[in-house]
């Protein structure tokens, strides 16, 4: 072991990085519901106005996860992307309090949603590059940190949140009486049948939570300086690249893609389309990359994009709306009750994603998406079967929040080892389950006003149906997908990078 601590230790260093990062996702993604009806006293907006900021944020972290992938090309910029999104988070954690128009907050918002899904995406990329096919735990991990802040932040901002109208006017009493029945209920961009309850829009605003966004600012902040301190010690910072070590010296990680020289040469003897592998979004679109590329190879992107898809958005969709059908007929819980059935459904996502960090040693990806797919498919068909029961509306929620938890690692690993990790699954994939979260949110909520509560677990049956239909499409694509022969598998980008002659890595 040499004087810096051995390669795989620096390596799992590095591999922490991210999944710090996606402890500020985790932080950012889930505080928003349970403060929304402070920042609205704060703006002294209205309850439709305020939820467009769940809408900004979700759209722009849609946006962020789409455009990621240019910051993938050398180890220096993945590097300075986490490190300006992870700050960005915390300086917007300690911007809120100071925001008093809702479009000011609706822009501070989006510029959260930005580095959110530039997170997401360079994070799983970065994980998926260094360790291949070993990712599986690795991916697992990283997702635990995401559910572990998802599950944070709203214990933190709980005592802070008011327990009465936060706007002092004449006409508080309803409201103030239903403020956490409002609070439980609403979800992005659908107030619902909210509008009957009178929310005041002036008067002296009363409210705290401006101290649990900067106690989250401050927890934050420890995340920058980590990826702060791994771009030091790599020397990557220009005015300190002379004084420091490397933490990685070029021969115990393979990280990053070889030298341009190599590229050029490598390029004339792999497959068309594995040139533009873990690119955005839109370079991945480019016509370049398809050349030569059989039907297969988009099959696997699609049908494994459709999966998150549905995947991503049941999470969305029941972590939204789950409150809302518990408090209304037949189940009729009481609000209180009823309150802890999200807190329940990310407490076992997190769970979950625990569990899966040993589970991923033993188990195939291909094997645990298929349980998990089809683990969904029965939550819901129980919870349909005994619609009138509130013990197993808990026990259902727990099942399904466990069977949900590990889909995205294991399928994201699962489809990158399918295409030899020369394709654009790891962008596409992020793509395709941000934009299930959003839209089958906006759907469900449409359905559910037009048809009832009980059309919430029908929707929900329906999507993990498809689900499963789509995870068939893509094992029957797997068996038609071309193997590898073992002379494009020696000059294949798929294996470790190599150095140059002067054995170092592209930073």
């Amino acid at each position: 072991m040499g004087p810096g601590g051995s390669a795989a230790e620096k390596g799992d260093f590095c591999a922490a990085v991210p999944g710090l990062c996606c402890l500020s996702f985790g932080l950012c993604i889930a505080f928003l519901g349970p403060t929304l009806l402070d920042l609205r006293c704060q703006t002294q907006s209205s309850l439709s106005q305020i939820t467009w900021v769940f809408f900004s944020q979700q759209f722009c972290l849609l946006l962020g996860s789409c455009l990621g992938g240019v910051f993938k090309r050398t180890l220096a910029q993945s590097l300075f992307a986490l490190f300006a999104s992870s700050l960005a988070i915390s300086l917007v954690f300690a911007i809120i309090p100071l925001c008093h128009n809702v479009v000011v907050l609706a822009v501070v918002m989006a510029v959260a949603g930005l580095a959110m899904g530039c997170i997401d995406t360079i994070s799983n990329m970065q994980l998926v590059k260094i360790y291949q096919k070993d990712s599986a735990i690795f991916l697992q991990a990283l997702h635990f940190f995401v559910g572990f802040g998802a599950l944070l932040s709203p214990l933190i901002a709980d005592p802070f949140l008011s327990d009465t109208n936060c706007i002092l006017s004449n006409s508080t009493a309803n409201a103030s009486s239903n403020l956490p029945h409002i609070r439980k209920s609403l979800v992005p961009h659908h107030p619902g049948n909210l509008s009957h309850y009178d929310l005041p829009m002036k008067g002296m605003v009363v409210t705290r939570v401006s101290y649990a966004f900067w106690i989250m600012a401050l927890i934050n902040l420890p995340v920058p300086i980590a990826v702060f301190f791994l771009l030091y010690k790599e020397r990557m910072v220009p005015c300190f690249n002379s004084s420091s070590h490397p933490l990685l010296s070029a021969d115990e990680l393979a990280m990053e893609t070889r030298p341009a020289e190599k590229d050029d040469l490598s390029t004339t003897v792999q497959r068309p389309h594995a040139a533009g592998g873990h690119d955005d979004l839109f370079s991945c679109c480019q016509s370049k990359n398809f050349r030569g590329a059989s039907y297969t190879y988009f099959a696997v992107h699609i049908t494994g994009a459709l999966v998150l898809f549905m995947t991503d958005g049941i999470v969305g969709e029941y972590s939204g709306f789950i409150y809302s059908y518990a408090v209304e007929e037949p189940l009729s819980v009481v609000h209180k009750v009823a309150g802890y059935l999200p807190s329940l459904f990310w407490g076992f996502i997190t769970l979950g994603r625990l569990i899966s960090i040993p589970v991923s040693y033993r188990m195939k990806p291909a094997t645990m998406v298929f349980i998990n797919v089809v683990g969904v498919l029965i939550s819901f068909l129980l919870l349909l079967i005994f619609s009138h029961s509130v013990v197993f509306l808990f026990v259902g929620t727990a099942s399904l929040g466990l069977f949900l938890s590990s889909t995205f690692p294991s399928m994201l690993a699962y489809t990158e080892d399918i295409l030899q990790y020369r394709g654009c699954a790891t962008t596409v994939l992020v793509t395709g389950a941000g934009i299930g979260e959003m839209v089958l949110q906006l759907l469900v909520g449409s359905i559910i006003h037009d048809q009832g509560s009980y059309s919430f677990l029908v929707c929900g049956m329906i999507f993990g149906g498809l689900a499963f239909t789509f995870y068939a499409f893509l094992l029957f694509f797997h068996r038609m997908y071309p193997k590898p022969s073992s002379d494009l598998d020696d000059a294949s980008p798929a294996k470790p990078a190599v150095t140059d002659d002067t054995g170092q890595y592209q930073r």
